[in-house]
């Protein structure tokens, strides 16, 4: 018996944003914005969510955003904001921090829902620069992302292989450019860490809310990226796992249970990484760009310089 309805109602809702194209969408951005944050999202579209960025790779980027029932005012520039640009997915419940939870879940409902034709799905923050291109590189062959880019031409289209389900069947799949439709990637920075105990913590856990002394394997919530099966896999899997207010640590407890082993990869920095242009060449997603005009300096930097 599901312990959760997930029934969150889409009081905004694109609907058309995804299946209006016939083919299979590349990838979609699934932005966890909070309400006031109207420039950070502006910034973003005209940056790393631009949608048109490749014209060969379909591209849909949105925002999921709660309510916020004591500000009508807010929610009508809401309104008008989707209304220019139909991007905004905004769910009935409360928006602040301790319900990101609530934010991810109904991601993931959407994605599901309305975005069926969909392969990659990355959720991120809005306070991240992310390459788009380095993206695009990682999930064609993420477990030999960067190095694979740096071999020569002739020997790239022999070396792409990515094991068909990697934590446990050991048959490699050989690939063009590409990974199996039904591989269960769940990739970003890793973290394998304990509750915090300590009660004047941000993080405090009780015994009786996890009585373990480990968390399962679990990737940072600020950005990861999944495929179309662990999609499904992790939505079906969080009508069975109770609610946990920490949204990454929830993703990893649904992880484990549904089977899916999280992917580390080092170019998703859950920190602020030092800029250079050369230090961000294989960068996938940087934490810490408050700035709007910093995140447009560098993502224009990098994309002159052909990394981004």
């Amino acid at each position: 018996k599901p312990l959760n309805n997930n029934d969150f109602i889409f009081l905004i809702n694109p609907k058309n944003k995804c299946n209006s194209y016939d083919g299979t969408i590349r990838l979609v951005y699934l932005i966890k914005s909070a309400i006031i944050n109207f420039n950070r999202r502006l910034a973003i579209r005209h940056t790393w969510g631009y949608e048109k960025r490749f014209s060969d790779v379909v591209i849909r980027t949105v925002f999921i955003l709660g309510i916020d029932n004591t500000n009508l005012n807010l929610q009508r520039k809401i309104e008008e904001e989707n209304y220019k640009f139909g991007d905004i997915v905004q769910a009935n419940f409360v928006d602040n921090y301790f319900n990101n939870t609530l934010k991810t879940v109904s991601g993931l409902k959407w994605a599901v829902e309305y975005c069926y034709n969909s392969r990659f799905i990355f959720f991120s923050d809005d306070d991240f620069y992310i390459s788009t291109k380095n993206v695009l590189r990682f999930i064609r062959n993420p477990l030999e992302y960067p190095k694979y880019l740096e071999l020569p031409v002739s020997t790239k289209n022999n070396t792409l292989n990515f094991s068909k389900n990697y934590q446990s069947n050991k048959k490699l799949q050989f690939l063009d450019i590409d990974l199996p439709v039904d591989v269960k990637l769940f990739a970003g920075y890793v973290f394998v860490s304990s509750p915090h105990r300590h009660q004047t913590s941000k993080w405090y856990t009780s015994l009786s809310e996890y009585p373990y002394h480990l968390w399962p394997p679990y990737l940072t919530a600020g950005a990861y990226v999944m495929s179309k099966q662990a999609l499904l896999d992790l939505y079906y899997g969080s009508f069975y796992t109770k609610y946990f207010r920490f949204d990454d640590i929830y993703l990893g407890l649904v992880a484990n249970k549904v089977g899916i082993e999280p992917f580390h990869s080092n170019d998703f920095y859950f920190y602020k990484k030092d800029y250079s242009v050369e230090g961000y060449q294989y960068v996938i997603a940087s934490h810490g760009y408050n700035d709007i005009n910093e995140l447009m300096e560098v993502w224009n930097n990098q994309k002159a310089a052909g990394n981004a």
